[in-house]
């Protein structure tokens, strides 16, 4: 596929954002939905050329409506990630057919495999990794494939808290990764404390597992829009900074932003350059739009070289 008429967009000079952001910010991705996608009129306007951009795929959305997202985002020059969440996948006749429509359709070659949301599988998949060992993505020629990761546990997967299974799980990613010849991530959920962010990026490492961890980060929205998403997702210990956010007046009605915890991690990646965060992905919960300027105004104004060269190769 050519990248072809792109518009440029105007980069706001950044705020006073630091060497270390900016550098953090570079190829950083962002998520969306149909539904929030056909409110953007054009992303070009809102984002660097070559951002990956997640469609985030809810139990109910009609596949016809993910893949012309996809096409859209695709045509537009974006690197287009689809979510193939297992649960609500029947059998691998309809993983099959998602994956050639997203191939036929808006030549997609990436994909974040995971779990999904809904507590009851629709059909034969429970886990990401029964979605791997298909083979499908593979024989697809899929480049990029990202699973899930999770910086505060997961309750579905370790009902007591601790970190036992979701680690055993990784585990096997790392072992599919080496056996692959796609790229491999971890996508996190988010949290808005950088420590407990920085304790378990370095914890994996100590237990062997070196795939690149890009960390998801809530992007700016209203103080409760991000307690009723971080509740809804499991957040844990960091859902105290919102907390005690929220028990400061003068703070509450104020529109949360990301800008300490980016700060935390830049200058640990900075002062820690073998650090094995390698980028941070957005979800955008209080719009794409705001999202998408703040990282602009924080020095996030464009994707990495490599990024852009590997899509453009590609075409």
């Amino acid at each position: 596929m050519a990248l072809l008429n792109f518009r440029k967009r105007e980069a706001a000079a950044p705020r006073g954002a630091s060497a270390e952001v900016e550098a953090f910010l570079q190829g950083y991705s962002i998520e969306v939905m149909p539904r929030t996608a056909e409110k953007v009129e054009d992303f070009r306007a809102l984002l660097p050329e070559g951002t990956r951009v997640y469609i985030a795929h809810i139990d109910g959305t009609p596949i016809e409506d993910m893949v012309a997202t996809a096409k859209r985002l695709s045509s537009d020059g974006f690197q287009v990630m689809p979510h193939f969440p297992a649960r609500i996948i029947r059998d691998k006749a309809m993983l099959g057919d998602w994956i050639a429509r997203y191939q036929g359709e808006a030549d997609v070659r990436q994909a974040l495999v995971l779990a999904g949301g809904v507590s009851e599988p629709h059909g034969d998949f429970d886990s990401s990794m029964q979605l791997l060992e298909t083979g499908l993505f593979g024989d697809a020629g899929f480049t990029r494939l990202h699973v899930a990761g999770h910086p505060e546990g997961n309750r579905d997967i370790d009902p007591d808290g601790g970190m036992a299974n979701v680690t055993d799980a990784l585990r096997w990613k790392q072992r599919f990764r080496d056996s692959s010849d796609a790229q491999m991530a971890l996508a996190t959920q988010f949290a808005f404390d950088a420590d407990p962010i920085i304790a378990w990026a370095d914890s994996l490492r100590e237990a062997g597992i070196d795939i690149p961890v890009h960390i998801g980060i809530a992007g700016p929205a209203k103080l409760q829009t991000l307690i009723k998403f971080a509740i809804a997702c499991g957040v844990g210990p960091s859902l105290k900074v919102l907390q005690k956010r929220a028990m400061d007046v003068s703070k509450l009605l104020l529109p949360y932003e990301p800008t300490e915890v980016i700060a935390k991690l830049a200058a640990h990646k900075a002062a820690h350059p073998d650090f094995n965060i390698e980028n941070v992905h957005f979800f955008p919960l209080g719009g794409i739009k705001t999202n998408a300027n703040w990282a602009i105004e924080n020095g996030g104004n464009a994707a990495r070289p490599a990024d852009i060269t590997a899509e453009k190769a590609k075409a």
